[in-house]
């Protein structure tokens, strides 16, 4: 039992079994199907954002985004990169969509 968590095991063919899983894995196709949406053509460039959000959103059961669970720390946004310059990690064109998609 590490950070105050309980480990509940399912098979892969019954997340139904395990209402979180069943949660976590309803919440990643909506997130997909979005980015598909939004992207059509080049979704497949976006998964790493649409990683980055899941990773950043807040979660009731852990009560922290799982980012923050994991390391300690809030991250930084993807724009907050492009203030700083270290757009190198997801690209210019990128941080200026999910930019102007926030706004």
């Amino acid at each position: 039992m590490a950070l105050g968590t309980r480990l509940d095991m399912s098979t892969a063919y019954h997340p139904q079994t395990d209402g979180q899983s069943e949660i976590t894995i309803q919440t990643l196709e909506d997130m997909l199907r979005t980015g598909l949406i939004d992207f059509k053509n080049g979704w497949d460039r976006h998964l790493s954002p649409i990683e980055f959000s899941y990773s950043n959103s807040y979660l009731t059961s852990i009560k922290a985004a799982p980012f923050e669970a994991l390391y300690g720390r809030k991250c930084q946004s993807p724009v907050c990169w492009a203030a700083v310059g270290d757009v190198q990690l997801t690209g210019l064109k990128i941080i200026h969509e999910t930019t102007e998609k926030i706004i």
